[in-house]
This record gives C-alpha cells, structure tokens and sequence, in this order.
C-alpha cells in the first residue's frame, strides 16, 4: 500500500515538473531588468518603411504583453533593445500568365536584434539573422494599379514587434 503511495506521489510530482509551460511565461530576463529602452532600428536598404514605424511596435508589444516599462532615455534604463535591417530582398512569386508580369511579390527581410543589459553589457538575447517573409499583390492593369508594398511593410512591421517580444518572453 505503501509502495503504491509512493509511486503515485512520484509520478504526479514527476509530471508536474516535466519542463512544460504556457508560451509568454518563461520570461528569462533577470528580475533587475524592469525598463528597456527601444532604440531607432538601423537600416542601411532602401526600404525605410520597415523601420520607421517598429520601435513605436515593439514598446507597444512590450507595454502590453510585459511586466517591462518602456523609457525613451537608453542612459537610464536597465536593458537596451537595438535592431538592424541587414537586407531586404523582393521576390516575384505569381505571374500573369496573359502579360507575364508579376503579379504577386514575397519580400524577405533580414534583421539582427539584440537585447543587452545596460550596466553590465551582457547578452540577454541576440537573433542575428531574424527572417521575415511577408507577401502582397501587384495589379497587372497599370491604369488601376495601387502599391500594396507599403501595406506589406506595414503588415510585416507588426508582426516583426510581436514575434521579437515574444523572442523576448521566450530566449529563442
């Protein structure tokens, strides 16, 4: 009976440390972090309508989804979040097959983000090769045609601030 007991309590204490966990929860930042300051993304490409709007993104995904305040001043807070545009690359996926233009487009964007701790310098997340993929339409008709590309930039800046928090909340 005894021997039951005990491998009952250790199966339920087994599973209960089995390493599971609601995604957004593991939040791995130490607990002295408590502001972060986003910096401008840098962005040597052309394509500037990435960036322009992302650390506005990114200190909105941080207010809402964290325990982080976000301070505009990098010399006073206690972690420093910074990004790069490395490439944007554009590519035709769908072609009229009447006129043989494009008619869709799949942009890739390549970023490096880096979550460091301001006093001590150290590492708390780095994603260096940060890809992002994000596809629009293109009209084949040129009197009707309208650019969905700021749209995508738009779309994909979004999901860029989401999906960097959660790296964030995550360390992946």
């Amino acid at each position: 009976m005894i021997t039951k007991a005990l491998l009952l309590v250790s199966l339920v204490l087994g599973l209960a440390g089995c390493g599971y966990h609601i995604a957004g929860t593991a939040d791995t930042i130490p607990k002295t972090v408590k502001t972060i300051a986003v910096l401008p993304f840098s962005n040597p490409t052309t394509r500037y309508r990435l960036t322009d709007r992302l650390p506005a993104l990114v200190a909105r995904e941080f207010l809402s989804r964290t325990r982080y305040q976000v301070v505009q001043d990098p010399t006073v807070a206690d972690a420093v979040l910074q990004g790069q545009v490395l490439t944007v690359a554009a590519y035709p996926t769908i072609f009229d097959p009447v006129t043989g233009r494009a008619a869709g487009v799949e942009v890739v964007v390549s970023l490096s983000i880096q979550l460091k701790e301001r006093t001590t310098g150290k590492m708390l997340l780095n994603l260096p090769g940060f890809n992002m993929r994000q596809r629009y339409e293109i009209s084949t008709d040129p009197a009707q045609y309208f650019d969905e590309s700021t749209t995508a930039f738009q779309r994909m800046s979004v999901e860029v601030a989401r999906r960097v928090v959660s790296a964030v909340l995550e360390n992946f």
